[in-house]
C-alpha cells in the first residue's frame, strides 16, 4: 500500500507511474486526497472539541466549590452536548478513514523507473539467457504422454479424486518431486536462507498484508466457515512472520526459504496452455523471501536473480530471464524478473520463477518496520521474494528435454537426491 505522505507529496508522479501499469489513478488518487483533507478537518474539530470538554470539566468542579450551582449545571449541560458531538465526530472520522483505506488498498504498487513500457508478455524484455536447447529424437513426446508412458504422473486419477489440475505423482515421479524440493531447500539454505515451515492456510489479515486481497480474491481458495485462505504461494505466510514487527537495522537482511504446496483457482484459464503440468490448481513450490534495508533492496534483487539462475544452471535447463513490462506486472511488484525454461517437446518457453522487489508496499500494509541504531523513529522495510523454484513446469521441461529412446535422464545434480539416474520402463 502506498503511503498517504508519498501520494500527497508526489501526486502527479504517482499518477504517471501507475499509468505504466495501465492503471488510471487520476480519479482514485484525487478521492484519496479529498478524503484525507476531510479526515484532517474532522480530526481538528474533534481535537478542539475534546480540549474544550477537558477545560469545562475542570471548570465545573471549581464552580460548584464556589457555590455557583446554576453556572456549574449550565457547564455540565454544555459538556454533555460536546460529548455527544465528539461521539458523532469519532464515528464520522472512522467512516472516512475506513473509506480511505478501502481506496488505498485498490491502488497498485508503483513500478520502478526501469520497468519497460508494454501491454502484455510479448512486450517483456529478455535480459539474458543460458543453456542449450536440446534436439530431440523423432518420436519425442510432450510431458503428459511421457508421464503416462512411464507411469510417473496420473492426471486422470487426480480428476477422479479431486478434479482437473490436481495430479497424482507415482513411483519415480513422486521421488522426483521430493528430490527437487530437497535440492532447492539445500541450495537455498547453503546461501544463508533460514528454512521455515509455515501454515498452508492464512487468515484475512495475512492475505491483505501481502496484497493478495483484495486484488486476487477470486483466485484464492476460501475456507468460508473459518475465514481462512489456502495459500497461493509461501510468500504470504513467510512474509507475515514479521507483520507488526519493528526490527533493528542490524538484523537486516532477513533471509527465509520455505517449501509449501500452493493453491490457485486459475479461474478463466483454458485451452492448450493448461495441458498436463502447465497450469495446476495445486502444485509444489520452494520460495525465498528477503526483508531488506531500502538502501540495499535493488542490490538484493539482483543477488536473488543470480541465485535462481544458479539453480537452473545446475538443472542443465535452457533458460532466459525477462524483465516484465508494466502491463504484465503484478499488483504488488515494483520490479519483477521472470525466469522461463524451454520445453523442447512443446516448443515453447514456460515461466518457472518470478523474482520481485515490492519496496515498502507490503511492509506498509503489514507495518513491518525497522529502526537504525540511535533513532527513535521506525521506517518501513523493503520486502522481496522469488520462486526457487516452482516444480510443475520444471518437471515438464526436465522430462521433455532429457528424454531419449531408452528413458529419461536425470541431471547429475539431482541424482544423489533421486537415488536413480534414469526413469525407464
Amino acid at each position: 500500500m502506498l503511503t498517504l505522505k508519498y501520494i500527497r507529496e508526489n501526486t502527479e508522479e504517482v499518477i504517471r507511474r501507475l499509468a505504466v501499469k495501465h492503471f488510471d489513478g487520476s480519479v482514485i488518487i484525487a478521492k484519496i486526497i479529498e478524503l484525507d483533507d476531510k479526515r484532517k478537518a474532522i480530526q481538528l474539530q474533534l481535537d478542539n472539541n475534546l480540549a474544550e470538554q477537558n477545560r469545562i470539566a475542570k471548570e465545573i468542579g471549581k464552580l460548584f466549590s464556589e457555590g455557583m450551582s446554576a453556572e456549574a449545571n449550565a457547564a455540565k449541560a454544555k459538556s454533555a452536548e460536546l460529548k455527544e458531538l465528539s461521539k458523532n465526530l469519532s464515528q464520522e472520522l472512522k467512516e472516512v478513514e475506513d473509506e480511505q483505506i478501502k481506496l488505498l488498498l485498490q491502488v497498485p504498487n508503483l513500478p520502478h523507473e526501469s520497468v519497460p513500457q508494454g501491454v502484455s508478455a510479448s512486450d517483456n524484455v529478455v535480459v539474458r539467457s543460458g543453456g542449450d536447447i536440446p534436439i530431440l529424437h523423432e518420436k519425442a513426446l510432450p510431458h503428459w504422454d511421457l508421464a503416462s508412458k512411464y507411469n510417473i504422473i496420473d492426471f486422470e486419477l487426480g480428476v477422479k479424486i479431486t478434479g482437473s489440475g490436481f495430479p497424482v505423482y507415482r513411483g519415480k515421479g513422486a521421488k522426483l518431486q521430493r528430490a527437487l524440493i530437497n535440492f532447492f531447500l539445500d541450495y537455498n539454505t547453503a546461501a544463508g536462507y533460514e528454512e521455515v515451515e509455515p501454515p498452508h492456510m492464512v487468515n484475512e489479515d495475512s492475505a491483505y498484508a501481502t496484497g493478495q486481497l483484495p486484488d486476487k480474491d477470486g483466485q484464492m481458495y476460501h475456507v468460508t466457515a473459518d475465514g481462512f485462505y489456502m495459500i497461493p504461494t509461501a510468500e504470504v505466510p513467510v512474509t507475515n512472520i514479521y507483520r507488526d514487527v519493528i526490527l533493528h537495522a542490524a538484523m537486516l537482511p532477513i533471509k527465509l526459504t520455505a517449501y509449501t504446496p500452493c493453491f490457485r483457482r486459475e479461474a478463466g484459464s483454458y485451452g492448450k496452455d493448461v495441458r498436463g503440468l502447465n497450469r495446476l490448481h495445486q502444485f509444489d513450490k520452494v520460495e525465498i523471501v528477503q526483508i531488506q534495508h531500502p538502501d540495499r533492496s535493488y542490490e538484493t534483487l539482483e543477488e536473488m536473480v543470480n541465485h535462481v539462475e544458479g539453480l537452473l544452471k545446475k538443472l542443465e535447463l535452457p533458460y532466459r530471464i525477462v524483465k516484465l513490462c508494466g502491463g504484465d506486472m503484478s499488483f504488488t511488484s515494483a520490479l519483477t524478473y521472470d525466469f522461463e525454461v524451454f520445453s523442447a517437446a512443446q516448443h515453447k518457453w514456460l515461466e518457472v520463477s518470478s523474482v520481485s522487489n515490492f519496496e515498502s508496499f507490503q511492509a506498509n500494509r503489514m507495518m513491518l518496520r525497522f529502526k537504525e541504531e540511535g533513532d527513535k523513529k521506525a521506517q518501513l522495510a523493503h520486502t522481496l521474494n522469488g520462486s526457487s523454484l516452482a516444480l510443475p513446469r520444471i518437471v515438464a521441461a526436465l522430462l521433455e528435454n532429457n528424454q531419449t529412446p531408452h528413458g529419461i535422464k536425470i541431471p547429475k545434480a539431482l541424482q544423489p537426491y533421486c537415488g536413480f539416474d534414469k526413469i525407464d520402463l
